[in-house]
């Protein structure tokens, strides 16, 4: 068979042991380990179900080299605590059981070791080091890192490393991007000392590159030392390209990849550029990578939102990179890189950037995906068992809860039956191929409608379920993935020509002329779907303007998710919150603000995007008879795509 992708393909030496392919995983790391920061079965599963999918490296993210100053999370890893070896000599061999290197991050909060950072709460009775002094608005002081402390902690990366070599990993990556410990000293805007660690590039760099010769004089010559990089802090008075690349030089003799980033952690609107939203293109930091390696002789990564297997191909296959490095992509689906290479790319999910697993990882300190169920409960795949009797099962809605529901429930060995009542599959996801920066939501569609075609489901198309065709078919089970119908809020004016649903909005879309929408917009709900409605059609160029009755607008979605639509929305939409419709009239909206002051909003048109309801009518009908019903997804509860994919998922699996 050839192979599509055949420079993805590509075996590749990195020091002194020999990489199989060219695709691999970015440093992730979790918040759900062990109380004493130790890895867990759960987490054992979550690395080695990554591994399994066929990349050539996988990397364990920000383990901490000295846990009392540097844990920049309130629960990480410490490579200074022996305890910890165990269950981190586990984690080496569940990764390389398949053929992929165990590497591993080497990481220090800096500053953030002692005051609250994204997802570092636990500070109290911490003390903050950075390499300068500073009192923060929040309060809280740093303090100037003492050379004594310098130097322990130059010490404490070698024996991280002398550690991480014990439990048998391949590699170590060193971190010194995204506003931690080396990014911190490197910063002219963070470090104004006036010693030999702060001034010129070189000594800011001093602090790295004695860390760097006590890392490779631990695990010896030839033992693969990769770093990760800024290659632009995006920061005016930070480090930029130019600069990077002249730091680049400075280590390069030093190491055997360099993976190239960008941004910090620790300030919202660079966050998510670091982990590229879905407001920006494909591979939009590939061009910082493709600048350092034409500057230095050792290899060189590329991160940033990458999913695409051609994009993939074409910077191995170009020069700009030698190896592509993927995070959230290879959560979405770590079979990626296998299905790459079995020519199977239209069955990978691509991952949405809706940045769930970070907004997780934060709020419930775990782990989970929009598309990928198993993420968070990848032990519970070791075991699956065929249905002691196999069922007859008819599944009401191809959207994603009812495809997902139908493959499980296929792969189980059940006879499936899935109708349609639209003449295609993809509910509500079919029509995010009009909406610019939701192509990879349409993609998910398309991916589960190719999973979906690969089985024995029998698929009706334009059959709605009715209790006469339950009655033909006599199925065993019924699954009602009927979707939600939208919620209309009694304002006068709201049923007038001029006045749209979102859901319509979204499935005419590409068919609107600029004459049908006019030049004035206004949407009625400030919620996800408004929000993301407003922000295609200020790209467009209209006059928009998003009024919610809350105190915030996109209050519905993650907290990093949240900073992104934020951003878009400052570019062109205006908005009013805490302001409520009064009436809806040809010429626009009439309201009044939280003061209850009157307020005019002109528009063309009025797009109502004040949620969804479920429609219990299909299961009112169903439950009368003799069948057993299972509702899932926005049939349950309207909500995001996340809940509809594990509902369908788990609802298929355990039939």
């Amino acid at each position: 068979m050839s192979i599509k992708y055949p420079n993805l393909a590509k075996p590749i030496k990195i020091g002194n042991v020999v990489a199989k392919n060219r695709i691999f995983s970015a440093p992730t790391g979790l918040t759900g380990y062990s109380p004493e920061g130790h890895f867990t079965t759960d987490n054992r599963a979550y690395y080695e179900y990554k591994a399994s999918g066929g990349c050539a490296a996988v990397c364990l993210g920000e383990c901490i080299v000295h846990k009392e100053s540097g844990s920049s999370h309130n629960i990480q890893p410490a490579l200074d605590d022996i305890t910890l070896l165990p269950s981190l000599t586990l984690v080496a061999a569940d990764i390389k059981r398949h053929g992929a290197l165990a590497n591993i991050e080497l990481s220090h909060g800096g500053k953030y070791g002692g005051i609250v950072s994204v997802a570092g709460e636990l500070k109290e009775g911490k003390v903050a080091y950075g390499p300068s002094e500073e009192h923060l608005a929040s309060g809280e002081h740093v303090y100037e890192m003492p050379k004594e402390m310098i130097q322990s902690l130059v010490c404490a990366y070698g024996k991280a490393a002398g550690m991480a070599k014990r439990a048998g990993f391949d590699m170590v990556n060193v971190h010194a991007a995204h506003g931690w410990l080396f990014s911190q000293f490197l910063s002219p805007l963070q470090n104004h000392r006036t010693d030999e660690y702060g001034g010129s590039l070189e000594n800011r760099a001093r602090f790295f590159l004695e860390a760097l010769d006590e890392v490779r004089r631990v695990v010896g010559p030839g033992f693969p030392i990769e770093v990760r990089m800024n290659g632009d802090d995006f920061v005016a008075g930070g480090l930029h390209l130019e600069d990077y690349i002249e730091f680049a030089r400075l280590i390069e003799d030093k190491v055997d990849l360099i993976n190239v980033s960008c941004g910090s952690h620790e300030v919202e609107k660079l966050f998510v550029r670091t982990h590229p939203s879905m407001f920006l293109e494909h591979g939009c930091n590939v061009y910082l990578a493709e600048a350092i390696k034409k500057a230095v002789n050792v290899p060189v990564s590329c991160v940033g939102g990458l999913n695409d297997p051609a994009q993939c191909e074409e910077i191995i296959a170009s020069g700009r990179a030698d190896i592509v490095e993927l995070g959230r992509a290879l959560i979405a689906d770590p079979f990626l890189p296998q299905k790459i290479f079995e020519n199977r790319e239209d069955e990978i999910a691509p991952c949405l950037r809706c940045f769930e697993c970070l907004g997780h990882a934060v709020d419930a300190m775990g782990i989970r995906c929009s598309v990928n169920p198993v993420i968070g409960h990848e032990l519970d795949e070791k075991c699956f068992n065929p249905p002691a009797v196999p069922k007859k099962v008819l599944v009401a809605g191809g959207g994603p809860g009812g495809m997902q529901a139908a493959i499980m429930a296929s792969a189980r060995g059940h006879q499936v039956i899935l109708c349609e009542q639209s003449d295609s599959l993809g509910g509500a996801l079919k029509f995010a191929q009009n909406v610019d920066f939701k192509a990879d939501l349409y993609k998910f569609s398309q991916t589960l409608k190719a999973r979906l075609m690969k089985t024995n489901v029998q698929i009706r198309y334009n059959t709605k379920v009715t209790p006469e065709l339950i009655k033909v078919l006599a199925p065993d089970v019924v699954i009602a993935a009927t979707g939600a119908v939208p919620v209309i809020p009694p304002i006068p004016g709201i049923h007038g020509p001029n006045v749209f649903m979102a859901s319509e909005m979204e499935a005419n879309l590409d068919n609107m002329t600029q004459e049908h929408l006019g030049e004035a917009v206004v949407i009625l709900g400030g919620g996800l779907v408004g929000c993301e409605l407003a922000i295609q059609l200020a790209g467009q160029n209209k006059s928009v303007t998003l009024v919610e009755m809350r105190g915030e607008v996109a209050a519905d979605c993650n907290c990093f998710h949240k900073i992104a639509v934020g951003l878009e929305l400052e570019k062109g939409v205006r908005v009013f919150t805490d302001t409520k419709v009064v009436e809806i009239t040809d010429t626009g909206v009439t309201g009044k603000d939280k003061d209850g002051n009157d307020i005019h909003i002109p528009a063309d048109l009025v797009i109502c995007a004040a949620g969804m309801r479920s429609d219990p009518s299909f299961m009112e009908a169903v439950s009368a008879m003799d069948v057993r019903l299972l509702v899932i997804g926005d049939a349950v509860r309207p909500g995001k795509v996340t809940q509809a994919v594990f509902d369908g998922y788990y609802c298929g699996k355990y039939l």
